[in-house]
């Protein structure tokens, strides 16, 4: 039933939020009536209440860690573009509803991305350009491919005008010309545009991971919440309950919790590192050539092991071989499992990652998982959003 608009005291409320001319979006739409048995009353909106209203198109979206984080705060997700048909799978399977597009963002038009968003309320495009150009682990100066797909990600906003956009990637990327060039194109378009490097550890993530959050919006500044969390997750917490496993074998309860095979001579070099211990505490016989060797003192972490009670480092596409990172178990002498990584990067234990049709393997599925946002660091982005919508509306 709709509600009374003749009421006395929803007439004046009506009337105190809707001076002049009407806007351009109802701000009707920020008061629900709530029918109680003690009388009628009007109540402002929800932050997922106005997530409810929006549509939100991924871009580079890979196995939706983004898209599932912006879904479980409210919002309607109906698609994830990516390039890497394999993602499609654990893309469809988790994030209800949405259509996973096996395109390269370079052949998406804006007509076809406006079509996507259809007749919402609100549009919001997010993503996360591919970071591999930018980031810490690749070391490398020359132009890259990959370099274009922010410029892509402008061409689209320029295109479609969406209410909002937020794009996450490496604190690095900031330093490169592309970045300030995808910051023109926001504020050429009208946007208000705030990026935040946002350290995982301190909203909930179990993983010393920062991250730069841009947020642009066509109708004010987003604020990116203050840290949720003083006392951060650890390794202990996100994986310390699971059964234990020996290098190369897969757990016979949960397909995902199996871990890489390690050389008798790698055993042996696990078995002579602590908890949080790496390569230079070992003997001379156990080292790598380059270890001895002056560029060799830099890569510290590789063959090391994680500590129980603390965040673990970032977790990486290469995150299944102790030789790329501090990968190794704690305790156990392997290298962290599919499972471990995926609860590190706080996708939840019902998350399907191996499609039962067409298993591709594990460093494919690590690839996934590494390349993925931290599903609470997205809920943290999605929030923002969502406040930020109903504050719009207020």
């Amino acid at each position: 039933m709709l509600p009374d608009l003749s009421y006395a005291p929803i007439r004046k409320v009506l009337a105190a939020h809707t001076p002049g001319p009407p806007p351009r979006r109802s701000t009707i739409n920020i008061f629900v009536v709530d029918i109680q048995p003690t009388g009628r009353y009007i109540r402002p909106m929800t932050p997922r209440e106005a997530a409810s209203r929006s549509t939100v198109v991924d871009l580079f979206c890979g196995v939706g860690g983004l898209s599932y984080a912006f879904q479980a705060e409210g919002f309607r997700v109906v698609a994830g573009v990516d390039t890497d048909k394999t993602c499609q799978y654990a893309y469809e399977a988790n994030v209800a509803g949405a259509t996973f597009i096996p395109d390269d963002v370079t052949t998406i038009s804006g007509a076809r991305l406006g079509r996507l968003f259809g007749d919402s309320e609100h549009r919001v495009l997010i993503g996360c350009a591919p970071c591999q150009p930018f980031s810490l682990y690749t070391n490398r100066d020359e132009p890259d491919r990959r370099w274009r797909m922010l410029e892509e990600f402008g061409r689209l906003v320029r295109l479609t005008k969406p209410d909002v956009v937020s794009m996450e990637n490496v604190p690095r990327v900031a330093r490169h010309a592309v970045f300030g060039s995808f910051v023109k194109v926001l504020e050429e378009n009208d946007y208000h545009v705030r990026s935040y490097i946002a350290r995982a550890h301190h909203y909930g993530v179990p993983q010393r991971r920062s991250r730069l959050v841009l947020f642009a919006s066509r109708h004010g500044e987003i604020e990116l919440p203050a840290p949720t969390h003083v006392r951060f997750q650890t390794v202990r917490d996100a994986i310390g309950s699971l059964p234990p496993i020996a290098a190369g074998e897969t757990h016979p309860e949960d397909e995902l919790h199996q871990c890489r095979a390690v050389t008798e001579q790698n055993l042996k070099r696990l078995k002579a590192t602590r908890e949080g211990g790496s390569w230079k505490e070992w003997d001379d016989e156990l080292r790598l050539a380059c270890h001895n060797k002056k560029a060799g003192v830099s890569f510290r972490s590789v063959y090391g092991r994680m500590k129980w009670d603390e965040p673990s480092p970032v977790i990486t596409t290469q995150c299944l071989g102790i030789g790329n990172g501090r990968f190794g178990h704690p305790e156990q002498d392997r290298a962290i499992s599919l499972r471990e990584a995926a609860l590190l990067q706080t996708f939840p234990r019902t998350y399907k990652f191996i499609d039962p049709n067409a298993y591709r393997g594990a460093v494919h599925i690590a690839r996934q998982i590494g390349n993925a946002v931290p599903v609470r660091l997205g809920c943290v982005i999605a929030r923002s959003i969502a406040s930020h919508l109903r504050d719009v509306a207020m």
